[in-house]
């Protein structure tokens, strides 16, 4: 039989993996993909995968053992996950880190395989005050939430497993910034809807310091571009990337452009987190009215920051670049507008 080098894909039909794939496969012209896809988004990937002939949906699911041949599987990548602040450690565990080791296990029973990519995010970081570097994972940090904490020991999971990885850490991803679309309203999207449900002049509750502290968000054909970029380098095996504005707006700027791009002027209304948290959680009608869950308000009060030097690196001389969110702020706004049926809830 003619062997065919195979991409093995979880993550798709998502809000990455529906752009990204089809680049990779540009790329590899003589490759096939085959994703490994929940029975009840199968349709949905077969959708979106007409008109790739060498694509090909298995349905099945990442939080069981895996059984599929491995004789042409050269590159494995790994963007399931469960993206929910608000989930249950259970779920984490065994979506976001049980899964990841059922990866893994796949994985090392591919002889051919020549890389292992596997997508975390930021905020494996906790809440950990200053500067994360690329290298930095277990520092003693403290999470907001199951979602950071499991990306976390996944993220270990992947460190140790003695494949041939590769590991890409986004910021906070909104829509595409020229077209504005997206899967998912959430993050800085609780802002510019609470504001459109308002007059001209706007109330915004506000907490702690927001000159202080910075709010990193990248745009998703920023993230396609860099993944599909960093991925296809040499020597990159063994190293992280996060995909993250070196220079991130701070809290009190992103309002003024979300507000800007809203048409509104916005009156903050300083509370203390502590406040905002539990009145969110605890005073009827709150949340109702804001509609901005509570886990939401730890990233406005964020003390971490994100070096990026190797993605800099990496990115360096290709075009690939980090768009000003005051660029496409408005695309991101337009988007929302045409699009009220879309929700915040995760994939899953």
């Amino acid at each position: 039989m003619l062997f065919m080098p195979t991409l093995f894909f979880t993550g798709y039909p998502g809000f990455l993996g529906t752009e990204l794939l089809p680049r990779l496969l540009s790329r590899a012209k003589d490759a096939k993909a085959v994703c490994l896809v929940q029975p009840k988004f199968a349709n949905l990937a077969r959708e979106r995968a007409k008109g790739f002939d060498r694509v090909r949906i298995i349905e099945g699911d990442i939080t069981s053992p895996i059984d599929f041949p491995t004789d042409d599987i050269t590159e494995i990548w790994h963007l399931a996950a469960i993206y929910d602040l608000s989930m249950k450690r259970e779920l984490g565990m065994r979506v976001n880190v049980g899964g990841t080791r059922y990866m893994l296990d796949f994985a090392q029973r591919c002889r051919g395989l020549q890389h292992f990519h596997y997508i975390s995010t930021c905020y494996v970081s906790g809440n950990l005050p200053g500067v994360f570097r690329e290298d930095d994972l277990e520092r003693g940090q403290s999470f907001n939430n199951f979602y950071e904490e499991t990306k976390y020991l996944a993220e270990i999971e992947v460190r140790k497993s003695g494949v041939p990885w590769t590991i890409y850490r986004p910021a906070v991803i909104v829509g595409d910034s020229m077209t504005g679309a997206t899967q998912k309203f959430d993050g800085p999207y609780f802002v510019m809807q609470w504001l459109e449900r308002q007059p001209r002049i706007a109330v915004l509750p506000v907490v702690g310091r927001p000159s202080r502290y910075t709010f990193n968000v990248v745009p998703r054909d920023f993230m396609v571009n860099a993944i599909e970029y960093v991925s296809g380098l040499p020597h990159i095996i063994q190293k992280c990337y996060q995909l993250a504005d070196p220079a991130p707006l701070t809290v009190d700027e992103t309002i003024n452009v979300i507000a800007r791009a809203t048409g509104r002027s916005v009156i903050r209304v300083p509370l203390t987190k502590a406040l905002a948290k539990f009145s969110i959680e605890h005073v009827p009608g709150v949340f109702r009215l804001l509609r901005i869950p509570s886990p939401a308000v730890d990233y406005f009060v964020h003390p971490t920051t994100y070096d990026t030097t190797n993605a800099d690196i990496a990115l360096s001389g290709s075009g690939v670049f980090v768009p000003r969110l005051a660029d496409y702020a408005a695309n991101l706004v337009s988007f929302a507008r045409e699009h009220p049926e879309i929700g915040s809830a995760a994939m899953a």
